[in-house]
C-alpha cells in the first residue's frame, strides 16, 4: 500500500508540497477523513489548519453516489450526468439537500465550536482530502474557498481518480495527487488502515492536540 493511514498520506503529501512552497498558505481539511490528511499537511506547511465544510448529495436510492455537493456559503455543485441518467427530480433533490445542509451546519458547531474560521482573503487555500473519487465534493469545496477570498486555490490529496484528475485540473490554479491508479475502484485501495475518523478525532486535531488527545 502507499500508505500505512491517513497521517502516512498527510506526511507524503505535505512533504511534496513543502516543496512546492505555496504563499501565505492556510490548509483546509475535508470533514472527516481529510483532516488527519491535512494536519500533517499543515504541520508540514507551518501552517493555520481550518476546516472546509461541505456535504455530498447522495443519490436517493445510492447515497453512495454523488450526485453534486453543497458547500458553506451557499456553495451547490451538481453532477450533471449523475442527474441525468438517475432521472432525480428537483423535489428529491431539494430534499437531499435540506437534510445535507442541516449536517452542514451540526457539524460546523461540533467542529469549530465558537472559533472564528481562519482568514483566508488574500491567501493560498490548500484544500486537501483523503482522496477524490468523484470530484463532487472537492469542486464544492474549492469553491468556497473561492467565496470566502482565497488568492489561491490549490486541491491537493493523496489519491484520485485519473479522470476525476482532468476535470479538477481546470477549475484550481494547482492540483497535487500523489497516486492516480489507472485500476481505480476507491479512495480506500491505496491505504492499509482505512477506518472512518470520529468527530472527536477532527476537533482535536482543529484544537492543536494530536489523535487521541481529546477532553475528558
Amino acid at each position: 500500500m502507499p500508505f500505512a493511514d491517513r497521517r502516512d498520506a498527510g506526511r507524503q503529501l505535505g512533504a511534496r508540497l513543502a516543496d512546492l512552497g505555496p504563499a501565505d498558505p492556510v490548509v483546509l481539511g475535508l470533514p472527516r477523513g481529510g483532516v488527519p490528511v491535512a494536519a500533517e499537511v499543515a504541520r508540514a506547511l507551518d501552517a493555520p489548519l481550518d476546516v472546509v465544510l461541505v456535504r455530498k448529495l447522495g443519490l436517493p436510492a445510492r447515497p453512495e453516489l454523488a450526485m453534486g455537493a453543497v458547500g458553506e456559503d451557499g456553495a451547490v455543485v451538481l453532477n450533471r450526468d449523475v442527474l441525468a441518467r438517475s432521472g432525480v427530480g428537483e423535489e428529491a433533490l431539494a430534499a437531499v439537500e435540506r437534510q445535507e445542509r442541516a449536517e452542514l451546519a451540526r457539524r460546523a458547531r461540533a467542529f469549530r465550536g465558537d472559533r472564528p474560521r481562519v482568514p483566508l482573503a488574500g491567501r493560498t487555500a490548500v484544500v486537501v482530502d483523503d482522496g477524490v473519487a468523484t470530484g463532487a465534493t472537492a469542486r464544492a469545496a474549492c469553491a468556497v474557498a473561492r467565496t470566502l477570498g482565497a488568492a489561491r486555490v490549490v486541491l491537493a490529496v493523496p489519491v484520485a481518480a485519473p479522470r476525476v484528475v482532468g476535470e479538477l485540473a481546470g477549475e484550481v490554479d494547482e492540483l497535487v495527487a500523489l497516486e492516480t491508479p489507472p485500476g481505480f475502484r476507491a479512495v480506500g485501495q491505496v491505504y492499509g488502515d482505512f477506518t472512518q475518523t470520529p468527530d472527536e478525532e477532527v476537533v482535536a486535531l482543529l484544537a492543536g492536540r494530536g489523535p487521541g488527545q481529546v477532553d475528558a
